[in-house]
């Protein structure tokens, strides 16, 4: 079945204009979906895989023959799985510079879109990311009731109660559009599995041609027991037998491949606050989980707090927010902060509090750059204090998708 994903709307918008649409996005996240989607609405179109062999072979090595097969006399040719066209690029941009069609492509692998398409495509390109389903997105399929009283501001004490049960499934299980759908939570675990699993096997080895998969399996889970912590490059160096170089260039394939997010420093007075050391986060909770197999439920996790960061992390990137942490050289710290319009945002995650005390770190923070508002985020405590010219919300931590502008 097909569930709406917010990102339809945006891309139907850039049907009529000229440049070629790409989207990326992890391995099962929904983009074939999306894509037939989108497709089924329009009249004269072409859908094509190059999974297919035999039509990527007429692509790559026989363009005419492509062109006459499935670019004559359409006006929208749908591409999907676009990554295995390891030169891609050159012929895209002769179709779009030859041929009065809109293309519509998609990508496993930022790296293989970024590296070898697009730089053949500049000011001829739109890409937009699809990431697993947002929180917002869950609970607008689980339960539309439910999701018409998260749209509104104010949450009653039961509403929080109602909606965090759906949270703590989201917490363990995360938003692949196939978990979600599963009801059975043994398969849910099994479904996660087979995309872990496929990763490694279709996007490290086959696709990007990285033999040693079982390295990258190793950093992985290693990352994931670190998660929400500066990242100990020599701890992981030690425990999967990488060089520095190696590791930091495998990190950089996770996040191009859509597994996970480098969050870096954020600071404005080196000589107090410079530390060079990034964290790493998930971009799904479910993904993590099925890393270190533990899907135990929240009650009796130790890493809850972890699940709770990650979930922070996760959904304001999936919003477009470029996120960093602030540390001070004496170890004062502030979870995230980010940047928009020109103002300071910054968020410290809880998973229970009680009142409406702030940390010296967080009241540190709000004193020295002193922003328009801040967040306290836990499961269930709800205020709103002021802190000078500052106005800091504690809010439930499922409503993190209401923050900024995005």
């Amino acid at each position: 079945m097909y569930v709406e994903r917010f990102l339809e709307k945006k891309i139907k918008k850039y049907l009529k204009d000229r440049e070629i649409i790409a989207i990326v996005g992890a391995r099962q996240c929904g983009k074939t979906t999306l894509m037939k989607e989108i497709f089924s609405g329009l009249k004269h179109a072409e859908f094509i895989s190059f999974e297919d062999r035999d039509i990527l072979d007429l692509f790559s090595n026989h363009l005419k023959e492509f062109i006459e097969k499935y670019a004559k006399d359409v006006k929208y040719l749908f591409i999907d799985e676009f990554q295995y066209a390891k030169e891609g690029g050159k012929q895209l941009k002769y179709l779009y510079d030859s041929f009065g069609i809109k293309i519509i492509i998609s990508g496993s692998s930022s790296s293989d879109l970024t590296v070898q398409s697009i730089k053949h495509l500049v000011g001829r390109i739109l890409v937009f990311a699809l990431y697993p389903f947002s929180f917002e997105e869950f609970l607008k399929y689980n339960d539309k009731k439910i999701y018409q009283i998260y749209e509104k501001r104010e949450i009653s004490e039961t509403s929080i109660k109602m909606i965090n049960r759906y949270y703590e499934d989201y917490l363990i299980y995360g938003g692949y559009p196939r978990v979600v759908l599963e009801k059975d939570y043994e398969k849910k675990k099994e479904v996660l599995r087979n995309i872990y699993n496929t990763y490694l096997l279709k996007e490290i080895k086959e696709i990007l041609q990285i033999t040693e998969d079982q390295k990258i399996n190793g950093i992985v889970k290693a990352l994931a027991l670190q998660l929400g912590s500066l990242i100990n490059f020599n701890e992981i160096s030690s425990m999967t037998l990488t060089d520095h170089n190696r590791l930091r260039k495998y990190i950089e394939i996770l996040k191009k491949t859509f597994v996970g997010i480098e969050v870096k420093p954020f600071f404005r007075n080196k000589r107090k606050e410079l530390v060079k050391i990034p964290k790493f986060y998930f971009l799904d909770n479910g993904f993590r989980n099925v890393a270190i197999n533990n899907f135990q439920e929240i009650k009796n996790r130790t890493d809850l707090g972890a699940l709770n960061e990650n979930f922070v992390a996760s959904e304001l990137t999936k919003r477009g927010f470029e996120l960093k942490y602030w540390r001070t050289k004496v170890g004062a710290e502030v979870d995230f902060v980010f940047e928009e319009g020109g103002e300071i945002v910054p968020i410290e995650v809880k998973s229970h509090l009680k009142s409406s005390k702030l940390t010296r770190s967080f009241r540190n923070f709000v004193q020295e750059y002193k922003p328009e508002q801040g967040f306290i985020l836990s499961l269930d405590y709800t205020d709103k204090i002021k802190l000078g010219k500052s106005v800091v919300y504690y809010n439930p931590l499922f409503t993190v998708g209401k923050i900024g502008g995005g």
